[in-house]
């Protein structure tokens, strides 16, 4: 009978803790000012998307030619039993192949119509902002077609990082066309 007590007793401990780690303070993304996103590398630029903007983060599956598709469009994958368009983001972007390896990752993001995966070079995963970390100038990250997509930029974590919008890319009609 005392070891029941005991582990009733553990089972109101563990509950009162849980309680109070529910009533703490709210998580930073919550707070006024601050926001959740996805980081990740294209090229040279350090780039960051909502977390709300990306459904699925992604190893590329096998995937099959689109013939007389866009050079960007590397494919589609059979995602869940949909098919999925995969996006060399950089060469979209930049105009530069991605060099494929293993272990590279992908981000899927909602399109009007279905999803879509683009592939970038480097993933970092989620990252915090606070609106005290935004710079004056989206400087490097206005240049050529990147610009179009970035329009403000953070100093955190010791570098800079562009705010990338994916919902704008899935309206961008050459996006759309390629990537349908």
């Amino acid at each position: 009978m005392q070891a029941s007590q005991s582990n009733f007793a553990r089972l109101q401990n563990y509950e009162r803790r849980s309680i109070n780690h529910i009533a703490a303070a709210p998580e930073v993304s919550e707070e006024p000012g601050h926001w959740r996103a996805v980081a990740y590398r294209i090229g040279k630029y350090l780039l960051a998307s909502s977390f709300d903007q990306v459904i699925e983060i992604t190893s590329i599956p096998p995937m099959t030619n689109v013939p007389r598709s866009e050079p960007w469009l590397l494919g589609v994958a059979n995602s869940r039993g949909n098919l999925l368009p995969i996006v060399d983001f950089k060469l979209f972007i930049f105009g530069e192949r991605t060099l494929m390896h293993d272990g590279q990752r992908m981000l899927v993001i909602q399109q009007p119509g279905g999803m879509v995966a683009v592939v970038v070079d480097e993933l970092f995963g989620q990252r915090f902002f606070n609106d005290s970390q935004l710079i004056d100038e989206a400087g490097e990250f206005t240049e050529g077609r990147l610009g179009h997509f970035v329009s403000k930029a953070y100093s955190a974590f010791g570098k800079t990082w562009g705010v990338f919008d994916m919902d704008l890319l899935t309206r961008t009609p050459e996006f759309r066309q390629a990537a349908a």
